[in-house]
């Protein structure tokens, strides 16, 4: 707990994370009332189409979390205070993906009021399948702000770790279906794929996916995690 306090702490010590939950919280809930408000008859899926520009800033803040430390150094006054690393790093990475969690509540639930307001039709949480649709999101931008933590360490450089993460889950997952035979098969298998395939009604391809909503999930967890684990070994076997 002196660990998750102490992280905690320094997290909140610094603006970054206060202004990307406002952006994120912004975006989220704007682009969900832009496309609700600008479409005939709108699904309950419309009113979270703003959660991809909320999750890339969260994952922004989660990657500065660590490599803000690295860029002025205190991260090796953190190692000398806990020489267990992977402690140190795990608090650092609970605290930060708590805050994704909360974030993305906060930006799907709010989203889903605006839309039932503007068009209240359709907008029921009626199943587990609108619950997953909505509640979903606070899920998936926990375990991206788990793997832009991963990345920090990995690179520790702010621009590095950002373009990574923003070029992969941008470009490289939809410039890969563009592969004659192979690319759409590829695709199913890719991360963010299967985590937008978690946040959806049906497969993004009008085709099977490998697994379903949950089983998507689940294995994008199991990615974020082997990220994770390789970003812990790294931080043990290299200097601060």
């Amino acid at each position: 707990m002196t660990l998750l306090a102490v992280e905690r702490i320094k997290l909140f010590s610094t603006r970054s994370p206060w202004w990307c939950t406002i952006v994120a919280l912004g975006l989220t809930i704007g682009f969900g009332w832009l496309f609700v408000a600008n479409i005939e008859n709108p699904t309950l899926s419309m009113s979270q189409q703003g959660s991809q520009f909320g999750q890339m800033v969260v994952m922004v803040m989660a990657a500065l979390a660590v490599t803000t430390e690295y860029r002025f150094g205190t991260i090796r006054s953190t190692f000398q205070a806990v020489p267990n690393r992977t402690a140190a790093l795990l608090a650092k990475t609970t605290v930060v993906a708590l805050l994704a969690l909360v974030v993305g509540e906060v930006a799907a639930f709010g989203s889903w009021l605006v839309a039932k307001v503007v068009a209240p039709a359709g907008m029921e949480l009626a199943t587990a399948e609108d619950w997953r649709l909505v509640a979903g999101v606070g899920l998936v931008f926990a375990l991206c702000a788990v793997f832009a933590v991963a990345v920090g360490v990995l690179v520790r450089q702010s621009a590095g770790a950002i373009t990574i993460m923003l070029i992969w889950s941008m470009l490289v997952e939809n410039l890969v279906a563009a592969i004659p035979n192979i690319g759409a098969d590829i695709q199913r298998w890719m991360p963010f794929t299967n985590a937008n395939h978690f946040l959806s009604e049906s497969s993004p391809f009008g085709s099977p996916m490998p697994f379903g909503p949950w089983g998507s999930l689940a294995y994008f967890a199991a990615i974020v995690f082997a990220v994770l684990a390789a970003a812990l070994a790294v931080a043990n076997r290299r200097d601060a």
